[in-house]
């Protein structure tokens, strides 16, 4: 083993037993999430609008085995969170896997994690502000408003509660968790009702003849479900989250594999039975892309307010998911400033021990969202989206190679495990990858929105290429300074 792969986790151990942090980007930071925070920070960004709007189009492709893309993608995701969670045991950081990456990949890693993950949630961000202004629309009240105005608005009121305090952040995320989880169950119980009574929904008695009668589980062949992964996977982005919020949190080693491990029956109950239970109410072809499945059902067996209600619910998620990106890129980017692989005004502080800076930078990309909203508002959406998937993959690959590598010291006796551990390294890992990897290459199926997309992948490659040039003697300088600051000869 070399020294320079020696140094960092000795540097850690080191830090660890001084009571200061191993990354200089934790420092400064409040413990003010509670445990029920971070739990429903877990559940939040497991349940989105990926199922609550998204799930309907995807039945109406696949069919019923909808369930299984769940399941499947469900169990890589959970591997992905697993192998963070054990990472954050072994040294929790508001940087999250940056920091992890910094050590176990060296600094072009974390500086390709940490920008990628930028891309996502700033990309991310743009699409969230843009379905909050066509949510806002569905009522007539605000139809005569401009999407770009709604859109501006929705970005104030966000960044206005990220910028008070983590404790604010924490409760609003606590409180949009329990309205999307409230939605799910109420709809769940709901339709067990009607399996149970044998009500009719929209002309069709619900049970298994409803999935015999319109061509099984597969109605279209394997083709469309396996396809369909590639949609899927990204309805589970945000999960990480729980690894940021680790770091700002008094019991990590309590907290964190609490919430991982219920995150896995989380997604069987809500995203596989909530599919069990659409497929068994109403064939495929009546649910469609245009329409929260949901409302498709609630409206078929005469539900009032129904759209009015589920709306309301997606753009509550929608809210969500801006507010945890503005959340986690703020403290992600602070980790990197402190590197010198970000702008030094992104490692700025507030007196509520918010990183202000990281945030306000991600929010002037998504006032560049609120411009794309004004230009072209119906493709606005589309555009962000997939650009954004390209961050949530590399994201997770690098979770994967750093817990691989991770496993590997601890296997030569450099650092030690917790109990909380992702099993059958390296396979797990490299499974992972390669079926993100698949799921990646399966958007070249689609020429109109996908390939262009994984045709951006060369031009993302030389723009970080060339940043990392710029940035390189600074990160060398702030390393150089870390070091001498942690050496036990210093004064």
């Amino acid at each position: 083993m070399s020294n320079k792969a020696v140094e960092p986790a000795q540097t850690a151990a080191r830090d660890r037993a001084a009571g200061t942090p191993a990354d200089a980007g934790d420092a400064g930071y409040s413990k003010d999430l509670k445990a029920r925070h971070v739990n429903m920070i877990a559940i939040g960004g497991a349940i989105g609008t990926g199922l609550l709007l998204g799930a309907g189009g995807r039945l109406h492709n696949a069919g019923p085995a909808l369930a299984l893309a769940y399941l499947v993608c469900g169990v890589f995701a959970f591997f992905v969170v697993r192998a963070l969670g054990e990472l954050v045991l072994y040294r929790p950081s508001s940087g999250s896997f940056v920091s992890y990456a910094r050590e176990f990949l060296g600094e072009k890693g974390a500086y390709v994690a940490g920008w990628m993950y930028f891309l996502n949630w700033s990309t991310t961000g743009i699409a969230d502000i843009t379905a909050i202004a066509l949510y806002t629309h569905y009522w007539s009240m605000f139809t005569s408003v401009p999407q770009w105005v709604l859109a501006l608005i929705a970005l104030a009121v966000v960044l206005t509660v990220n910028l008070i305090s983590v404790k604010i952040f924490g409760e609003m995320e606590f409180w949009f968790a329990i309205i999307k989880v409230a939605t799910i169950v109420g709809f769940m119980l709901i339709s067990i009702f009607l399996l149970a009574t044998q009500h009719k929904v929209g002309g069709h008695t619900p049970g298994m003849s409803v999935i015999t009668g319109s061509g099984g589980v597969f109605p279209h062949g394997v083709m469309p479900v396996v396809l369909v992964m590639q949609g899927v996977i990204f309805a589970y982005a945000a999960l990480e989250l729980v690894g940021v919020a680790a770091g700002e949190t008094a019991e990590p080693e309590k907290v964190v594999p609490r919430a991982v491990n219920s995150i896995m029956w989380r997604v069987g109950l809500f995203y596989v039975g909530s599919v069990v239970l659409l497929a068994l109410l109403l064939p495929g072809s009546v649910y469609s892309a245009d329409e929260s499945p949901f409302v498709t059902v609630l409206s078929k067996i005469g539900v009032p307010a129904a759209g009015d209600v589920m709306n309301l619910v997606v753009l509550t998620a929608a809210m969500s998911s801006l507010n945890s990106g503005l959340y986690s890129t703020g403290r992600i980017l602070r980790s990197m400033a402190m590197a010198g692989s970000a702008p030094k005004f992104t490692a700025r502080m507030n007196r509520s021990q918010v990183p202000y800076g990281g945030i306000l930078l991600t929010c002037a990309v998504c006032v560049l969202g609120v411009g794309l909203n004004y230009l072209m508002p119906s493709q606005a959406f589309e555009i962000v989206l997939n650009v954004a998937s390209l961050g949530i993959i590399s994201t997770w690959v690098i979770i994967m190679l750093c817990h691989m590598l991770f496993v590997r010291r601890a296997r030569a006796g450099l650092v030690t495990r917790p109990n909380f551990r992702l099993r059958f390294s390296p396979v797990t890992e490299i499974a992972t990858i390669v079926f993100l990897l698949v799921c990646l290459g399966m958007m070249w199926n689609d020429p109109e929105v996908g390939r262009k997309t994984l045709l951006l992948i060369p031009v993302l490659a030389v723009m970080l290429v060339a940043g990392w040039f710029a940035v390189r003697r600074q990160v060398s300088r702030n390393t150089e300074r870390e070091l001498s600051r942690m050496s036990p000869d210093a004064e």
